[in-house]
């Protein structure tokens, strides 16, 4: 079982040269070199070539690079895919993502593709953009999905629930991972846990973050807790027991354990090693 530990995100300014160093000393799983966004239209094309160079220059030990290009059909997009591609990042992030089409001039580009999921439309064509070839990632973009929508952020995103869970449910059906939007109140530590719990409770896989005070909940949360990891291990053993080889259903501690949670299990149990190893790296 192949797992990538993307319990932290970073969103980084592709202009800002400092920023792309500091990513050296932080303990995030992933980061985002931003060329969208987080960069004014007067010095996308250095920040472009900054991005790229630091990416080919490397030194950031096993974390994942992923460089976030313009949308293309934009005055950037076509140069910055380009750029990106002779870079050689982990993965290209793509913006604005609204139907399968938008990620056809990246199929056997070589590099695995993420798409960011913040349109009304990318909602609709969630399960089909899902399945796009090369594709390894959704990454909710829930402000701007609030923005294009209308819907609200507060009070437990209860306006992005069906969203957010139709995403989940489409990532899962295709077998890519899926990243949490963004929590805006970096200084909130406990709102920002919260809505960590609750990405979690989703079944997110991280979360896509704006600040380093950021990581370390992020990266607590969305891995296996110690009991967690115990429970696991019990299950597995109970089922490698002789008097239990070939059972769908056994008793563990007065509950009835199904070989389905035999799966679940084993997968924590790699989410876990898959963390260990990148901490040990």
């Amino acid at each position: 079982m192949s797992i990538k530990p993307r319990r932290s995100v970073l969103y980084m300014p592709g202009s800002n040269a400092r920023a792309l160093e500091k990513a050296k000393t932080l303990p995030a799983d992933c980061f985002i070199f931003d060329l969208e966004d987080a960069v004014a239209p007067d010095v996308k094309a250095s920040a472009r070539q900054q991005v790229c160079d630091a990416v080919a220059q490397g030194g950031y030990g096993n974390r994942e690079l992923v460089i976030r290009i313009n949308t293309l059909d934009s005055d950037w997009g076509k140069d910055d895919l380009a750029a990106a591609i002779e870079a050689k990042p982990d993965a290209i992030l793509v913006p604005k993502v609204n139907t399968p089409q938008d990620l056809a001039p990246l199929k056997n580009c070589g590099i695995p593709i993420w798409a960011m999921m913040e349109t009304p439309l990318a909602m609709f064509n969630a399960k089909n953009i899902a399945f796009a070839d090369g594709l390894e990632a959704f990454v909710m973009g829930t402000n701007d999905l609030a923005k294009e929508t209308g819907a609200s952020l507060l009070r437990g995103r209860h306006a992005m629930v069906p969203w957010l869970m139709t995403c989940v449910a489409a990532a899962r059906a295709s077998g890519i991972s899926i990243i949490d939007g963004v929590y805006n109140d970096f200084k909130n530590d406990e709102g920002l846990r919260t809505e960590c719990l609750q990405g979690a409770d989703f079944g997110m896989d991280g979360k896509t973050i704006i600040h380093p005070g950021q990581i370390a909940a992020c990266n607590e949360i969305f891995a296996p807790s110690d009991d967690e990891i115990k429970h696991a291990k019990d299950i597995i053993e109970a089922f490698s027991l002789p008097e239990n080889k070939g059972k769908g259903a056994i008793n563990l501690n007065g509950r009835m354990v199904e070989l389905l949670h035999c799966e679940m299990a084993e997968k924590t149990i790699a989410i876990a090693k898959a963390i260990e190893l990148k901490q040990e790296g």
